[in-house]
């Protein structure tokens, strides 16, 4: 059962999509795009488009799941090719490394979105993305492209409630983000690295770790679980499984982090000043 305030906030979401008219979606198939996607499709029907980027920092099973996503909705879609590491910048992985990535990823989408007679351009961030370094929000900023559910205050939590209320299969899905976010800054990205990385999370999935990350530190792996499952990582056959196939990806040492999973953990060392240019956009 939703609350009062979160169905005011769907219907203002809905009046915002119908005032637009009509809006190309950039859609990973995450929580915050499938929930908005759905709304927006619902609403326009027709006049939506879900996009999609297939890129190597997003892993196989996501661009499968969008795709089914809206192939059972009936959401027009389409999903296009880009390799980011051709985009200057993106592979030296410096701490706007999202700022760059999302200028060019938008800006392809928007010429996808123009060719098709799409003049708004929408993308999925809530409002709990407002306060982690999010340097990608400002080149979301600079392009106007639109952020229809923070427009409308919605958290993380609410869209999930709402979800579930809407019948989507991803209420409760584990968050995630792009591979690149698993590299330290400064650590040069590669397609043999982030290959690595997404053979390591999902070796983790199917072994039942849903919300979870592979760091990657030159080649070492730093596997964050939730807190209640760091003794599910370290149990013996657990552990051995993790250590023979991390190593047979390309991993020389595996660690587990006793902080477990969080967000953001490769923010944790950056300074004060870069920090403030990613908050607050």
């Amino acid at each position: 059962m939703i609350s009062d305030t979160e169905r005011e906030k769907l219907e203002a979401l809905r009046a915002y999509f119908k005032e637009l008219g009509n809006c190309a979606i950039a859609f990973s198939g995450g929580v915050d795009s499938t929930f908005m996607a759905k709304v927006a499709h619902d609403v326009l029907g027709e006049k939506m488009l879900a996009i999609t980027v297939v890129a190597s920092s997003f892993p196989k099973r996501e661009m499968d799941e969008a795709k089914e996503f809206c192939k059972k909705e009936g959401i027009p879609h389409v999903m296009v090719e880009y390799d980011e590491l051709s985009i200057p910048g993106f592979k030296e992985n410096p701490k706007d490394r999202c700022y760059i990535c999302k200028k060019a990823l938008f800006g392809k989408m928007m010429e996808i979105a123009k060719v098709r007679g799409f003049i708004n351009l929408a993308e999925g961030s809530n409002m709990d993305d407002n306060g982690d370094y999010r340097p990608g929000l400002l080149a979301i900023k600079e392009m106007n492209v639109k952020s229809p559910l923070r427009h409308v205050g919605l958290t993380k939590a609410e869209i999930r409630d709402l979800s579930k209320e809407l019948g989507l299969p991803t209420w409760n899905k584990p968050s995630f983000a792009c591979l690149a976010s698993r590299f330290p800054y400064g650590e040069e990205i590669s397609h043999e690295k982030l290959d690595m990385v997404g053979k390591a999370e999902l070796l983790l999935i199917d072994m039942g770790f849903e919300q979870m990350r592979v760091r990657i530190h030159g080649n070492i792996a730093r596997i964050e679980v939730l807190p209640q499952d760091i003794l599910k990582v370290a149990e013996p056959e657990n552990r051995e499984r993790i250590v023979t196939e991390f190593k047979n990806y390309g991993f020389s040492y595996v660690s587990l982090d006793l902080q477990g999973y969080r967000t953001g953990s490769m923010n944790e060392i950056l300074d004060k000043n870069a920090l403030s240019k990613g908050k607050n956009l």
